[in-house]
Formats: structure tokens, C-alpha cells, sequence
């Protein structure tokens, strides 16, 4: 999971008669998960969690007391947020996968104190949930331009986006650890593609079991005693059905999430109660047997030296590293070579 989530595209209701053309939109995402529940292992892309509901669901997430790295990654905001807005002296942040701008809010503080004021720039997926929070930001901060920008992370920024220069592009969360070694890489490229001389790039990063960090307390974060993150998880199913027209059952699927040792991940899964079949309308149907699994996402974990290898393949040099006083998680710095 990750605080923050790639762009969807806006699509028409799934109520349309039959005998309506449908969306280039809808129909790119249908192919989508059609082509990977036909893969092995079936998987469906992250970033259909996130509708309205599923983007409440993930801010309860983040309440849990099983759920650390929200609030291990504001501490170490609360303690290192004024000093890297003193230090690097950003005219404007460009957040991507804001959300709610919760723990960003300590930068934001420390940006509206100076006399130069600054500019924010949160990028998310939902427009109303986005629009919502630019709203309340524009009051709390008066003296800071708010700019929200719909877009998916994955895509590269617009080359003609007006911000102030030196800026500062976060992406927080450990977002990034919801993507492949070149995914991930991609994204890096093109905030770097991005940046100028002086910007600066931070990055919150989940890291690996260490001797301050178990297995069990990393699992843990994904496996509430309340159920939380199992009804986020069935939720992409709901979200799918009135997006796309399919037929899941929420109610047929168990929550699965497990430490992957080997891939340093942590992988979410639904998992199939019994045989069934999900139709795809115009494609034809998905046979699952019964305890066949979905992977619906992974989270992937890092140390100092997998970040430094990944700041390095997109032309990036981490300048400062923050963790926490048990390793937990990390703020990665980084700027252009």
C-alpha cells in the first residue's frame, strides 16, 4: 500500500445501453485487467483501488496502530521537514500521489513562514478528493499558491508546467515501492527529466526486516485485527464491476499478505473461495479454481543501497538519508548528477 496512487482515467457509467460505442478509456482499462488476470500469476494493477471509497479506506489504514509508516514517516518530517525547507530553500513542492497532504503539511508549514511564500502542487488520482483538499489548503495557507493537478505519476510531468524554481518533488508514502525495479526507475527518469540544477528530490521508503524491524511487525501492517485492509483489498473487485461491467463477487475472495524474502516485497493477494467464473462483458469469462490467487499489489522494501542503485539508474545522487531510531523507514534526498 502506499499513500498516494497513479492517475485513472475518467470513465462513463457502466449502466450505458448495450448498443453505445464504448470509451476508448473504459475499454483500455478492461483490456488492461483482462491481460493480467490471463497471466500467471493473475494480477490486477494497484491503482484500481482507488476510488472514493478506496481512498477512504486506505486514510482509516493509515489510523491503525498496526500501520507504521505513516506515522514513522511524519516523525521523521516533524524533525527533519523545517530543516530540508530551510536548507534547500524550495520555491515550490510538487507532491505527487498527494492524497490528503497530511504529513506534507510540515513542509507546507515550514514553506509559509518565509517571506517568499512558495507554491504547492499536489498531484493524485481523484480530481474531487484532490480538489477537496486544495480547498482547505488554500485557507490554511494563505500565503502559498495551491495548484492541484489530476495525472498519473507514472506518466512524465508536463514539460510546460510553470513552477518556481529552486522546487522540491516528493513522493512519499513509499509509493515507489508499489512498482518493478523499471517501473520504478521510469519514474525516477522522468521527475529527474524534470528537475534543474538545485531541485531536489524526496522520497519516503519503507525499509527491509533488520535487527530494529521483524517480519511479524512488517506483516502485521498489512493484516489489521479490524479488517481494514482486507475490505481495501476486495474493494479493486467492487470498483472494477462499476467501471468496466465485470461480475466479481467481493464476498468470494480472502485477503492474503505475506513478506516475500526473495523479492524483498511484501505481496497482497485475494484469494478464490471456491471455482467461479468472472464475466468481462464483449470478452468472455476468467474460470478461477477454488484458492487460486489475484496479486492486487506489492509493496517492495528497501535499504540505503537499493535506493542508491535506484536514484543512480535515473541520473539522481542521494544526498541525505533519515531513518527513524529502529530502521523502520527512511527519507531519501536526492539531486541531479
Amino acid at each position: 500500500m502506499s499513500e498516494g496512487s497513479p492517475a485513472q482515467p475518467t470513465l462513463p457509467s457502466t449502466d450505458e445501453p448495450r448498443d453505445v460505442r464504448v470509451s476508448p478509456a473504459r475499454d483500455a482499462v478492461a483490456a488492461e485487467v483482462w491481460e493480467g488476470l490471463r497471466t500467471r500469476p493473475r494480477t490486477l494493477s494497484s491503482k484500481y483501488f482507488y476510488d472514493t471509497r478506496g481512498s477512504e479506506l486506505f486514510v482509516e489504514i493509515t489510523h491503525l496502530p498496526e500501520y507504521y509508516p505513516t506515522r514513522t514517516e511524519r516523525r521523521l518530517l516533524e524533525r527533519w521537514g523545517g530543516e530540508l525547507v530551510r536548507e534547500h530553500r524550495p520555491l515550490a513542492l510538487l507532491e505527487l500521489g498527494a492524497g490528503s497532504a497530511r504529513k506534507t503539511r510540515v513542509l507546507l508549514d515550514a514553506m509559509e513562514v518565509r517571506a517568499e511564500g512558495g507554491s504547492y502542487l499536489p498531484q493524485d488520482v481523484s480530481g474531487d478528493f484532490l480538489e477537496d483538499t486544495a480547498r482547505r489548503l488554500r485557507v490554511e495557507y494563505p500565503h502559498l499558491q495551491v495548484t492541484p493537478l489530476v495525472g498519473d505519476l507514472t506518466h512524465p510531468l508536463e514539460p510546460d508546467l510553470d513552477v518556481p524554481r529552486p522546487a522540491m518533488v516528493a513522493l512519499l508514502g513509499s509509493t515507489i515501492g508499489n512498482f518493478t525495479d523499471p517501473q520504478a526507475a521510469e519514474i525516477l527518469a522522468n521527475i529527474r527529466e524534470f528537475m534543474h540544477e538545485g531541485d531536489r528530490f524526496l522520497m519516503g521508503a519503507d525499509l527491509r526486516p533488520s535487527r530494529g524491524k521483524s517480519v511479524e511487525e512488517l506483516e502485521a501492517a498489512y493484516n489489521d485485527a479490524r479488517g481494514v485492509t482486507a475490505e481495501f483489498n476486495r474493494n479493486i473487485l467492487a470498483n472494477l464491476n462499476r467501471r468496466i461491467g465485470t461480475d466479481f463477487d467481493p464476498r468470494r475472495f480472502e485477503h492474503r499478505a505475506f513478506y516475500n524474502p526473495d523479492e524483498a516485497q511484501i505481496e497482497m493477494h485475494l484469494v478464490s473461495r471456491g471455482a467461479q467464473r468472472v464475466r468481462f462483458p464483449e470478452r468472455g469469462e476468467i474460470p478461477l479454481m477454488d484458492g487460486e490467487t489475484i496479486r492486487t499489489e506489492i509493496s517492495r522494501k528497501w535499504d540505503r543501497g537499493s535506493v542508491e542503485r535506484l536514484f543512480g539508474s535515473a541520473g539522481l545522487v542521494l544526498l541525505e538519508w533519515f531513518t527513524d531510531p529502529h530502521d523502520r523507514y527512511a527519507l531519501a534526498v536526492g539531486g541531479p548528477e
